[in-house]
């Protein structure tokens, strides 16, 4: 009599997947072992290249602080004395370098010609200056020395001569009237009289100009009047 065996009693099919569950599970604890030991070194290298970095910037960015040496002390200058005994007579005058070049100075110096200027603008004539030179007691004293000191010509009288005789003159720098001459005349005679009477004046008082007297030129009208 043949024994047949139940399904639920077949260890046959259970043995081969029971392998197949070793199987798997073999291959996870490789995989998470692999998986694992792969993150260690991962995690060792990084570190390693983070310290070989941090390194290279530390030394990159090191600044050194050391001083710069000092510079070397100045040579001092030794004086040299000379001793000289009592009896000795020592040339005490000394000649600095400025009085040197003051005496250069002096040689090669050569006044500008502003004296000549000077001269030339005092011997100049002026018609208009900043002081207008002055008769002694003003214009109405002028004119009065003037109509005194007319004599009115005899020639001129009997044939009825008469009008304004203008003449012009200079005043020096002394006050003194020179140069008179007729700018307008009438007649010889009364010309001659103008003329006569304008020498006689006395000292004026100088024109200036820029507070020095100068030459100035005046003009005064002369006038023959017949009553």
């Amino acid at each position: 009599m043949e024994i047949k065996k139940s399904p639920k009693a077949d260890l046959e099919k259970r043995k081969t997947l029971s392998l197949l569950m070793g199987y798997v599970v073999a291959l996870a604890v490789l995989f998470v072992a692999f998986e694992w030991s792969s993150r260690d070194v991962k995690v060792s290298k990084d570190e390693g290249v983070q310290d070989v970095i941090a390194e290279e910037e530390i030394e990159i960015t090191r600044t050194d602080n050391t001083p710069p040496p000092p510079p070397p002390p100045a040579p001092v200058a030794t004086e040299v004395l000379n001793v000289v005994e009592d009896n000795v007579e020592v040339d005490t005058e000394i000649m600095s370098t400025d009085d040197s070049q003051d005496a250069q100075q002096q040689e090669a110096y050569v006044p500008p010609a502003v004296v000549e200027e000077e001269e030339e603008e005092t011997n100049q004539i002026f018609t208009v200056v900043e002081e207008m030179p002055q008769f002694p007691g003003g214009e109405t004293a002028l004119m009065q020395y003037i109509a005194k000191g007319i004599k009115y010509p005899m020639i001129a009288q009997e044939n009825g001569i008469q009008g304004r005789v203008v003449v012009s003159f200079v005043i020096n720098k002394d006050g003194k009237v020179v140069d008179a001459q007729v700018v307008r005349g009438v007649d010889p005679s009364l010309d001659k009289e103008a003329l006569r009477v304008i020498s006689t004046l006395p000292a004026w008082k100088p024109g200036k100009q820029r507070g020095k007297p100068v030459r100035v030129k005046y003009t005064v009208p002369v006038l023959f009047r017949l009553q």
